[in-house]
């Protein structure tokens, strides 16, 4: 696709998402934990060296060689994987910040469905109303999720990264 070129502007960007798509069909689902941007992002150079080819598709097709872009690939997830088990230790270190159970099933609900309401949560476990609200400040204050709206119309997100 980076080859051919499609669009006008967005190729890379539009390349990275099918490949998340793919990944995730594969079983890694990388979609909450990181974005090739960064890596990219980190030595554009390196990265438009390593895609960049000119000339006609078809002249291209059987001489170019993806050894170089599989290996920078693969370079890139295991770069974004190794930042992403860095800052796992950091959330389960101590008390203060060891996630139970019930944490677990805010951030299941709100992978699975995008978001979650007290209403969704209170479904799920049973612990009262003010302890719900303690659970979902937990997990705010750890960095985990954000809350968007107010009153009623509260609910809840994963945190971007």
């Amino acid at each position: 696709m980076v080859i051919i070129h499609p669009f006008m502007d967005g190729n890379g960007r539009a390349i990275r998402l099918a490949t998340k798509v793919l990944l995730a069909k594969m079983g890694l689902n990388t979609f909450n934990l990181f974005g090739f941007e960064n890596y990219y992002n980190k030595n554009v150079t390196k990265y438009f060296q390593t895609v960049g080819e000119f000339g006609n598709y078809y002249d291209l097709v059987n001489k170019i060689d993806f050894i170089f872009w599989l290996e920078y690939f693969t370079e890139g997830i295991i770069d974004e994987l190794l930042s992403v088990q860095k800052s796992l230790p950091e959330v389960g270190i101590s008390p203060k910040t060891k996630l139970e159970h019930y944490h677990l099933k805010i951030l299941e609900f709100i992978k699975e469905k995008g978001f979650i309401v007290d209403r969704n949560y209170g479904k799920l476990v049973d612990r009262a109303k003010a302890t719900r609200a303690l659970d979902f400040k937990k997990l705010i204050d750890l960095g985990l999720i954000s809350r968007k709206g107010k009153g009623k119309a509260t609910y809840y997100i994963l945190k971007e990264k």
